[in-house]
């Protein structure tokens, strides 16, 4: 199916913008919605209704939809990271909004000592940030999800490291943007702990260089202008095409190319699920729609997908 072959399930009238009415979990009240922030919305959207079961629906929903699935995958952007304590980059109010990130690119910190410069006396700061976060409800969810063996893997945009944090193991984490829990260098390759270079930073090193070669040391992380990592990205892109439940959690989708990867699975015939607390451009194809915190969320559906997996097993 082309993109534009793509239907908004919304289009026959059926979609309703939902409220979320969770207060046995402490979960903050917001609209399902579709059409504010410049989306387009599709037609035949009716008022939110009132009564409190339409937002626990949606959860059951969820957790029927990851029980009956054979390859359910998982999509994290960084709603789920801000959860953490770590700071969005491209949202309002984010990093993007108090340094500019044309100073921060791939071909500033390559090309120049001065962008180097520059580069590691912001990544000092964020890497403290980093390092120092611990996972939260969502990546402790999703890591659940594994054990239960009901997760195909996990494909991130997050660069902190968190998902392995929670114990899900490395060879289910697909990192679109790198980690930044590592370095190398980019003439002979040696690598580095991210903390060793840390280290260097507080100790008054403004360019770390390589101790091997004196070569450029660089993050495993993917810079303004840099190619996204083709292994990754080919990988993450596959696992979509095969999955038969993509499930969005945290991403504001509009950060290409890994903002295609809910599409490639909807093509392909899965079922699409997005929670995230504001619109994506994505909304109008989801099968559910959950506007809200991604934590309390996850952790709601993974309860109920135990609950779904236990009762199953003692049916005779």
């Amino acid at each position: 199916m082309s993109e534009r072959g793509l239907c908004p399930r919304n289009r026959g009238g059926r979609y309703t913008r939902l409220r979320l009415a969770l207060s046995a979990v402490s979960l903050t009240r917001n609209r399902f919605a579709c059409g504010r922030g410049g989306y387009p919305r599709p037609s035949g959207v009716g008022a939110p209704p009132s009564e409190k079961g339409s937002g626990m629906r949606e959860l059951d929903r969820v957790a029927e939809l990851i029980v009956r699935a054979e390859r359910p995958v998982v999509f994290t952007g960084a709603g789920v990271s801000t959860e953490s304590g770590i700071p969005d980059f491209r949202s309002p109010g984010g990093i993007w909004g108090r340094f500019d990130p044309d100073e921060f690119t791939y071909q500033n910190f390559i090309g120049t000592e001065e962008g180097r410069r520059k580069y590691w006396q912001l990544g000092r700061q964020l890497y403290a940030v980093v390092r120092n976060a611990r996972p939260n409800a969502a990546h402790y969810a999703i890591a659940e999800l594994h054990r239960l063996g009901k997760l195909d893997c996990c494909i991130t945009q997050n660069i902190d490291n968190l998902h392995q944090k929670a114990g899900l193991p490395p060879e289910k984490v697909i990192e679109l943007h790198g980690n930044a829990t590592r370095a190398r260098c980019l003439t002979c390759e040696r690598p580095y702990s991210r903390d060793e270079i840390q280290e260097w930073l507080e100790s008054g090193v403004s360019i770390p260089a390589c101790t091997s070669c004196a070569g450029i040391i660089k993050p495993n992380t993917i810079l303004f202008g840099e190619a996204m990592p083709a292994r990754e990205t080919l990988e993450a892109e596959s696992r979509a095409k095969s999955s038969d439940l993509f499930v969005v959690v945290g991403s504001s989708l509009v950060v290409s190319p890994a903002a295609m990867m809910p599409l490639h699975a909807k093509r392909a015939g899965a079922k699409l699920v997005i929670v995230n607390l504001a619109e994506t451009p994505h909304d109008p194809y989801a099968d559910v729609l959950i506007q809200d915190k991604a934590g309390p969320v996850m952790a709601e559906i993974v309860n109920r997908v135990k609950s779904r997996l236990a009762g199953s097993r003692s049916v005779p």
